[in-house]
């Protein structure tokens, strides 16, 4: 099971979501968090490389929706993928 946690700039974007932007992104998740499990996404998530920020990742949750990612290290005594939420919100998480 893939685990995650969010930096301190990710809770600072989430508190600028609206409700609906916030249970979009949590619907996304589930499916991004299962297709990490499966080694395939879901076909309405876009997942790639984010440009400027070698090892960064971007995820499309939404029409104006992202989330920028990166793998990092597992707790200690659990396995699989970890994942470290960095931004959330709209095109504006890219300036």
């Amino acid at each position: 099971m893939p685990t995650y946690e969010p930096t301190a700039a990710f809770w600072a974007d989430w508190r600028r979501l609206r409700p609906e932007q916030r249970a979009a992104f949590i619907r996304a998740r589930r499916l991004f968090l299962a297709g990490l499990d499966a080694e395939q996404f879901h076909p309405s998530l876009r997942v790639k490389r984010f440009q400027t920020r070698p090892g960064w990742y971007e995820l499309t949750w939404g029409p104006d929706g992202r989330a920028l990612w990166a793998y990092g290290r597992p707790p200690q005594g659990r396995e699989g993928p970890h994942i470290v939420w960095l931004r959330v919100g709209t095109h504006k998480i890219f300036e």
